[in-house]
């Protein structure tokens, strides 16, 4: 089963790779690792996804957060390399969490990307990880996760 197969087997789908908004690229390939910029969360109606976890956000509502920044990362994946099957390994996801003052769960919402990739893609899906709280993201949005992926170049 391929790797969008798993995905459409779940009820999940891709979004459309989102352009970038500001002076930068949203990928970019160097020595076989592919760079994601940060992927903020939109919902199935693409609408982003805003809030702050711990005050109108919960811990839950974050988890599922975090996994459409997740999709958002493959979707962009497979716009770099044309293929989601080109992925050799998910190396590093840096998982930045609006939250308030002393919350202290953000492994918790990064879960709920890892889990998501380390389910679709197996074992190539496990990754190191950072989690932090930040006090604001861009356009007020819960959650932004970037990334590094090893492809196969061939």
């Amino acid at each position: 089963m391929t790797i969008e197969e798993k995905l459409n087997a779940r009820g999940l789908t891709l979004p459309a790779a989102p352009a970038a908004a500001a002076n930068y690229v949203p990928f970019v390939k160097a020595g076989g690792l592919l760079h994601i910029a940060g992927q903020i969360p939109f919902d199935a109606n693409g609408e982003l996804m805003c809030g702050t976890v711990g005050d109108t956000v919960t811990t839950d509502e974050a988890y599922a957060i975090a996994q459409r920044c997740a999709l958002a990362i493959l979707a962009q994946t497979k716009a770099a390399l044309g293929s989601l099957e080109a992925i050799r390994q998910v190396v590093k996801l840096n998982v930045f969490v609006a939250s308030v003052p002393g919350y202290t769960e953000q492994p918790k919402v990064a879960n709920g990307a890892s889990d998501l990739l380390a389910e679709i893609l197996g074992e190539p899906g496990r990754h190191a990880r950072s989690a932090v709280g930040v006090a604001a993201l861009p356009l007020g949005v819960a959650v932004e996760i970037d990334a590094v992926i090893e492809f196969d170049a061939d």
